[in-house]
């Protein structure tokens, strides 16, 4: 019998299988997690709702989950991510209960996730807290059912300690995206390098001599810099962190208000997880030309809206994920994906080797909290045991075949000394 499923064609499931089987290759990390699972099933009878990016690499984490015993129900995090010939190869061939279209609207965007939500899950698999945040909010009753969850965003993360803080969290989360693997393959070579790639794709660009305007230097920020330095362009730092602006400043790149970055970007990126950070008077202070990006998440870094009332007109779409707005006073402001996430917009989001690192870190954290279901901790906000990350750098090693030194007796003892 079929999974329940709303996708845009089943025809495509043949093509998506050869787009996940492509990614596995990458992902070898996930991949012997799978087999393992395979053999143990660890998952068995568990209900797992998830809200991801509906990628090939996304689609080989659920088939771990899968073949571990799991019943796994999935709905897009972003309606611009998703890959329809993923979804379909997800139902047809992994049976993943896959409720997600490639650019479907806010409505639709909202019934699937309630849709996920039906099933009654155990466990949340979230990007960007919003399966959380309806179970708080719309579905309260099923929030006694629900054991705890993983969050791989930061924006996520924000939201839930917030929530935690405010002592409106009912069950417990655990932060995956702040473990030392996840933010150093994910947000820093994932994000510097997915995020460029959009933009190249978008407008076909060359960074080489251009000014880069990167906004906020937490891990996503600093990969962009690192990467736009790398192509040859100049970049600019904002930062409302003094101690991340001064790191900036240390590693040599020129650190702004915003107010005055903007006046000499020629490419714009945010990547702060907060909002209205290019807001109407840094529009107002661009140069004709200047190309718009957002890599932080949500589709709020960037005030389409103003950007929108400063036009003469509707925008045109001069290449795929490229709109240009032409203002009053003639000069041209060129925004990618809608303001969303721009490496998943108008690319194909993070290499599958740096998904793998980040979703092997979902897949063993899914299995700790199975193992504690019968006795869930207190709703909070956790990190990832240090076990589950050692382990992961251990086994990406392991596939690279590189090998380390370990302590001597002598050196342990040492170490573990006051003496």
């Amino acid at each position: 019998m079929p999974v329940p499923h709303d996708i845009a064609d089943p025809g495509l499931a043949q093509a998506g299988v050869g787009r996940v089987e492509w990614a596995q290759r990458s992902m070898p990390v996930l991949d012997r997690i799978r087999a393992r699972f395979v053999r143990e099933r660890p998952l068995a009878g568990l209900r797992i709702a998830a809200c991801m990016h509906v990628t090939a690499e996304t689609a080989n984490l659920l088939r771990a989950l899968r073949e571990g015993g799991a019943e796994v129900a999935l709905a897009a995090s972003n309606p611009l991510s998703t890959q329809d010939d993923t979804a379909a190869a997800l139902v047809a061939a992994y049976d993943v209960a896959v409720h997600a279209r490639s650019r479907m609207d806010a409505a639709t965007y909202h019934r699937n996730l309630l849709t996920v939500l039906g099933t009654g899950p155990q466990l949340l698999l979230d990007d960007g807290c919003d399966l959380v945040n309806l179970c708080h909010t719309e579905r309260t009753d099923l929030l006694d059912g629900v054991v705890g969850g993983c969050e791989q965003t930061t924006t996520g993360v924000i939201r839930l300690r917030r929530m935690a803080a405010e002592g409106a969290l009912r069950f417990p989360m655990v932060a995956v995206n702040d473990t030392a693997t996840k933010r150093m393959f994910d947000n820093r070579y994932g994000t510097g390098q997915s995020t460029l790639d959009g933009i190249m794709r978008a407008t076909n660009t060359l960074i080489a001599g251009q000014t880069v305007v990167v906004a906020g230097f937490g891990y996503c920020g600093r990969g962009l810099a690192e990467r736009a330095r790398g192509m040859g362009a100049r970049v600019v730092v904002t930062e409302v962190d003094p101690v991340k602006a001064l790191d900036a400043a240390m590693q040599g790149y020129a650190v702004l208000p915003m107010a005055e970055a903007a006046a000499v970007g020629d490419i714009v990126i945010t990547a702060t997880g907060s909002r209205d950070v290019v807001r109407g008077e840094h529009l107002d202070a661009m140069k004709d030309g200047a190309i718009l990006a957002n890599s932080g998440h949500f589709d709020v870094e960037i005030d389409v809206a103003a950007l929108a009332e400063r036009a003469v007109g509707p925008p045109r779409g001069v290449r795929p994920h490229a709109d240009e707005y032409v203002l009053a006073d003639g000069r041209r402001l060129v925004l990618l994906a809608e303001g969303r996430l721009v490496n998943l917009g108008a690319a194909e989001g993070h290499p599958a080797a740096v998904m793998d690192l980040s979703f092997a870190a979902q897949a063993l954290t899914v299995e700790w909290l199975a193992a504690l279901a019968a006795d869930p901790p207190a709703p909070d906000v956790y990190e990832v045991p240090d076990a589950i990350d050692t382990e992961i750098a251990t086994l990406r090693l392991a596939a690279l075949d590189i090998r380390i030194d370990t302590l001597t007796e002598a050196q342990q003892e040492y170490l573990s000394s006051w003496r």
